[in-house]
């Protein structure tokens, strides 16, 4: 036989090869594929029997029960106790839902700590997913010192639950919060997504209860986004605005199934939703299903709302824009004013997140200041930080997030509550060779509202939704008054039970389970493959062909997705960027000019008082606000502040007597004022030193603590340099 023909016998040969190892492998595949999807319907049965707990990994005690308050909600305020036990101590279900820990187990808080308060989203999924793992919002909460409250709440709302009702039972938790802590600072609340916008209203209707606010993923200016880019936003427009939710929820009974909004989130991302993840656990089923387990035990946990709820939430915060807008006002509480913070907001949003886009994140803060020069005027402090990558769930999910934006955010929540009132963006670099960086160093710089707005392309796109919002409630006040009672009295119980169990997201979880006699047989076969198990290699030529129709498939719908998104767009502005259709419904595209000359007039009268009130404060005080004040004139001259400096001030602070006698209180007090001094007027602040500091030992001291600082990151740079220079030759100590 010739060289020709032995190859192409071996060709043939290798080829059969390669389809017979890659027919055991996808077969087995196959099988163990439907084995993690028949657990996860397993799982869902067995949550649901369970009453859906939070998906939490830690011990916890219920501590306040909000369906027991006067106005009764379907939420609790729960403590931390520590990792879970091996028993899994939890979460029991029952009557009254309760759990109790013995506080012993992974206990390490410092009774002195500002506690931290976390606030998952509810919005169609359940509590916990901010501590599913350890390397989790609470595990790093837990590991810095820090008491953990957590707020969760349960499957079905009270009856006539309204958003003020949950808005009323957080700031009960925080009052809660406070009387166990009397001798901290106010609580840090992190706010998750939804439970962001929650944390914001509460945090500004009660700044005396909330200290600083981490808000991950939240969307508070709902409006907002770019073209071609973030299609969610235009829904509500499309649909007509919000009377279609409350047609959901009259057939629903006067609940709103959760189940909606996770297949509203899920059809943003079609390649995927209906293939990626699948394939993803097709193709590394013997790797992948633990995680795509613990995963689905949350996703799948469908919560209700009641209609009132989703009808606020929709009218009032994403389609009317009202948060945002300073027009806010749940129930018959106090409209929201954002300008009411008390102590810093960190925003934390991402480039890759389709649902909560950075502008939706972001743009509230230009829209509620005028400048950073307002936001210095009312004594605030504004971080942010924009992830590049990450998607929405991410944010608060991923373990990396976790282990890096998340754990210097909590470690870093004293110091930001020391910088000097503006708009900072926080930077993360790695520093793995400076052990006392932690692997990571931390870095504020100044920000202008010129720096939030470039990530938009513009906001003369949201003036379109206005309109849209007017619509949305003419649409509802005639949907309420003509169509709901006649829904209303169509819907039955046994309706309402069916809506539930055959909605899409439901069904393909209850089907694929050990219930159902066709998939019975999938667990012995899955045994028996676990046992005799062949995997394919992945230089198999089938495997790649299979990877590469994979990539098809995933582009096809991505794709189409594209297509439908841009035509949506379309549509939205043929419709709402109509001026036709403005006239009609009498919108108002702006102040009139006496109104704007007013608001300037107004605006000017304010910057005045406030730098009267500053300059009339430059000389008052004595060693501490002096020492304070060169203090942060070192850490700020070079318009950023690092985790260095920031951690030689906490030193200096703890080394010098004067200074540490202070309570946190007052030495937070002090350094806001001094903060304002010298933006107000930075030389005039520099020149009334000698009055602060008369005692020539007095300002040997202060000047060598001024050193420290510029010394922090080992090296003085000029604008430092010169400042010392500046400070000695004011103070008289020259050579």
């Amino acid at each position: 036989m010739d060289a020709a023909a032995v190859n192409t016998v071996s060709s043939a040969f290798d080829f059969f090869a390669h389809a017979s190892e890659y027919a055991i492998d996808t077969s087995q595949r196959s099988i163990l594929f439907w084995d993690v999807l028949r657990k996860r319907g397993n799982n869902y049965l067995e949550h649901l029997d369970k009453g859906q707990p939070p998906v939490l990994i830690f011990d916890y005690e219920i501590i306040c029960d909000a369906r027991t308050f006067d106005r009764p909600a379907n939420y609790a305020l729960a403590l931390i106790r520590g990792k879970r036990s091996p028993e899994g101590r939890g979460f029991t279900g029952g009557a009254d839902r309760r759990v109790r820990g013995d506080g012993k187990e992974g206990d390490r808080s410092e009774p002195d700590r500002r506690p931290i308060v976390i606030i998952d989203p509810r919005a169609g999924h359940g509590p916990g997913i901010g501590g599913s793992k350890e390397a989790s919002e609470i595990g790093h909460a837990l590991s810095n010192g820090h008491s953990v409250y957590f707020v969760l709440f349960f499957t079905e709302p009270m009856e006539g639950q309204t958003l003020g009702d949950v808005k009323n039972a957080e700031i009960r938790f925080l009052e809660e919060v406070a009387r166990r802590h009397p001798d901290a600072l106010r609580p840090v609340v992190i706010g998750n997504c939804q439970g962001g916008w929650a944390t914001a209203i509460v945090a500004a209707e009660r700044p005396d209860l909330a200290g600083p606010i981490v808000l991950n993923g939240a969307p508070l200016s709902y409006w907002s986004g770019v073209g071609g880019t973030n299609p969610m936003r235009y829904k509500g427009g499309l649909l007509g605005g919000v009377w279609i939710n409350d047609l959901v929820s009259d057939l629903g009974g006067g609940h709103f199934d959760g189940a909606n909004l996770v297949m509203s989130m899920e059809g943003l991302n079609p390649g995927n939703t209906f293939w990626s993840k699948q394939y993803n656990l097709y193709k590394n089923v013997d790797t992948e299903e633990q995680r795509f387990l613990d995963f689905e035990k949350w996703w799948g946990g469908f919560f209700l709302m009641t209609k009132e709820e989703i009808h606020t939430i929709v009218a009032d915060l994403f389609i009317g824009n009202r948060l945002a807008n300073g027009q806010l006002q749940l129930d018959d509480g106090p409209v929201v004013n954002l300008k009411r913070f008390s102590d810093p907001v960190v925003v934390f949003a991402s480039s890759g997140d389709n649902i909560t886009p950075p502008q939706q994140a972001l743009n509230w803060i230009p829209m509620v200041y005028k400048s950073v020069d307002e936001i210095k005027r009312l004594g605030q402090v504004i971080v942010y930080i924009v992830h590049p990558t990450i998607g929405h769930l991410g944010i608060f999910v991923a373990s990396s997030i976790a282990g890096k934006e998340q754990k210097e955010i909590i470690g870093s929540v004293e110091m930001i509550n020391f910088l000097a009132p503006g708009l900072y963006e926080m930077e993360i670099v790695e520093a793995p060779s400076e052990e006392w960086l932690n692997d990571y160093k931390v870095k504020f710089t100044e920000r202008t509202i010129d720096d939030i707005l470039a990530y938009d392309d513009g906001v003369e796109d949201e003036k379109a939704f206005e309109l849209v919002a007017s619509i949305s409630e003419r649409n509802s006040a005639m949907y309420s008054t003509w169509v709901s009672p006649l829904v209303r009295a169509m819907v039955n119980p046994l309706f309402v039970e069916w809506m539930l169990e055959m909605h899409p997201m439901r069904l393909q979880r209850s089907l694929i389970t050990d219930g159902n006699p066709l998939v019975r047989p999938v667990k012995d076969a899955a045994e028996y493959v676990r046992r005799t198990r062949r995997p394919v290699s992945e230089t198999n030529p089938f495997v790649q062909a299979e990877r590469a129709l994979s990539d098809m498939v995933v582009t096809a719908l991505d794709w189409g997705q594209s297509l439908s998104d841009m035509t949506q767009e379309k549509v939205f502005h043929l419709m709402y960027d109509n001026p036709v259709l403005a006239w009609l419904y009498g919108m108002d595209r702006g102040p009139t000019p006496e109104e704007a000359k007013a608001t300037r007039a107004s605006e000017a009268r304010e910057r005045k008082e406030d730098r009267l009130k500053w300059l009339s404060m430059v000389e008052e005080g004595g060693y501490p606000e002096g020492a304070v004040r060169m203090i942060i004139a070192m850490a700020s001259v070079d318009g950023s502040v690092d985790e260095a400096e920031m951690a030689m001030g906490s030193r200096i602070v703890k080394a010098s007597w004067r200074l540490k006698r202070l309570s946190n209180r007052e030495l937070h007090k002090i350094a806001k004022e001094q903060a304002r001094i010298l933006q107000t007027d930075f030389s005039k602040a520099l020149d009334a030193l000698p009055l602060l500091l008369p005692d020539k030992k007095d300002r040997e001291k202060a000047l060598k603590l001024a050193h420290h600082i510029a010394l922090a990151d080992h090296d003085i740079n000029k604008k430092e340099a010169n400042l010392l220079a500046r400070m000695k030759q004011i103070l008289g100590l020259s050579a």
